[in-house]
C-alpha cells in the first residue's frame, strides 16, 4: 500500500512539474520590408548582362556591354541631343498624363456616384477600352493632324482607362452599411464624398495611377515614331535606320528608368495618403 502511494505521489510529482509546451506560431506575413528591395532584379539582370558580354556569350552588334551603352549615352548627353529628347518626351508624358488623369477621375465619379451617370458612361469607356488605343492613331492623326495634338490625345486615353475602371471599381467595391450610416448621419452630399467615397475609392485610384503612369510612357515610345522630329522614340526610330544598337538600348533604359521612378513615386504617395491601413504590404 505504501509502495502504491509512493508510486503515485512521484507520478503526480512529475506530471505538475512538466510545463506545458507551447506551440511555436508560424510567420505567415512577407517579413519586414528590405531597404531598396525593388532594385535588386533590375541589379541582377544588369550583372547577368555584364558577365555574358565579358565572356563573349552576346553578340556585341545585336546587344551590346552595358559600358558600351554608357559611353554612347554620355557622348549624347555631351552633344546636347539627349537633354532636348529627354524634355521633348517629358513634356508630352506630362500632357497626356494630366489630361487623362483628369478625365479618368471625373468619369469614374460621375458613373460612381450616379445611376444615370453609369447608364452613359461605364459602357461607352468599356467599348473604348475593347478598341486597340494604338489601333486609333490613323483616325486621330485625321482628326487633330500629325502634330503633337494628337499624340497627348492618344496618351491621354491610354492612360484614362486604367485609372477610370480602378477607380469605379473601388466606387462600386464600397460597403452599402457606410452609405446607409451616413445616411443615418444626415451628412450632406459634400460631407458624404469627403468622408466615405474618397478614402474607399483611394486604394483603386492608386492601382490604376500606377498603370496610366506606365501606360503613358509605354505609349510614348510608339507615338515619337510617327512624324517626330525630336523625344526618345525618335532617336530610337533614327538609330533604328543605321544600326545603332547601343543609342536604341540608351533610349530602352531611360524609358525603363522613367517607368522606375515615376512607379515608385506614386507607390510613396500612397503609403503616405494610406497609411492609416494595415495591410500586407504594410
Amino acid at each position: 500500500m505504501s509502495a502504491v502511494t509512493t508510486t503515485t505521489t512521484a507520478v503526480a510529482v512529475a506530471d505538475a512539474g512538466e510545463l506545458p509546451r507551447v506551440r511555436r506560431r508560424r510567420r505567415l506575413s512577407p517579413g519586414r520590408r528590405l531597404p531598396a528591395a525593388r532594385l535588386a532584379g533590375p541589379l541582377v539582370l544588369l550583372a547577368l548582362w555584364a558577365a555574358a558580354s565579358a565572356a563573349g556569350q552576346l553578340d556585341p552588334g545585336a546587344i551590346p556591354a552595358p559600358w558600351t551603352v554608357v559611353r554612347t549615352g554620355v557622348r549624347l548627353w555631351t552633344d546636347g541631343t539627349l537633354p532636348t529628347d529627354i524634355l521633348t518626351s517629358l513634356e508630352r508624358a506630362a500632357y497626356g498624363f494630366a489630361i487623362g488623369l483628369t478625365a479618368g477621375v471625373v468619369l469614374a465619379l460621375a458613373s460612381g456616384l450616379s445611376r444615370a451617370g453609369e447608364a452613359l458612361i461605364d459602357g461607352t469607356v468599356q467599348l473604348n477600352r475593347a478598341i486597340p488605343t494604338l489601333g486609333l492613331i490613323p483616325l486621330f492623326i485625321l482628326w487633330l493632324g500629325i502634330g503633337e495634338t494628337f499624340k497627348i490625345a492618344i496618351i491621354a486615353i491610354v492612360v484614362y482607362i486604367p485609372i477610370y475602371l480602378n477607380t469605379h471599381a473601388a466606387l462600386s467595391g464600397i460597403d452599402s452599411r457606410y452609405v446607409e450610416l451616413a445616411e443615418v448621419q444626415g451628412l450632406s452630399r459634400f460631407a458624404f464624398i469627403r468622408q466615405i467615397v474618397i478614402p474607399g475609392a483611394l486604394p483603386g485610384f492608386f492601382v490604376g495611377l500606377r498603370l496610366g503612369v506606365t501606360g503613358s510612357w509605354l505609349g510614348l515610345v510608339v507615338l515619337e515614331q510617327i512624324n517626330a522630329t525630336s523625344g526618345l522614340g525618335y532617336l530610337m526610330f533614327q538609330a533604328q535606320n543605321y544600326g545603332q544598337s547601343d543609342v536604341i538600348l540608351v533610349g530602352l533604359l531611360i524609358y525603363g528608368v522613367f517607368g522606375l521612378v515615376s512607379d515608385s513615386a506614386v507607390r510613396l504617395i500612397e503609403r503616405r495618403v494610406l497609411s492609416w491601413r494595415r495591410t500586407l504590404n504594410s
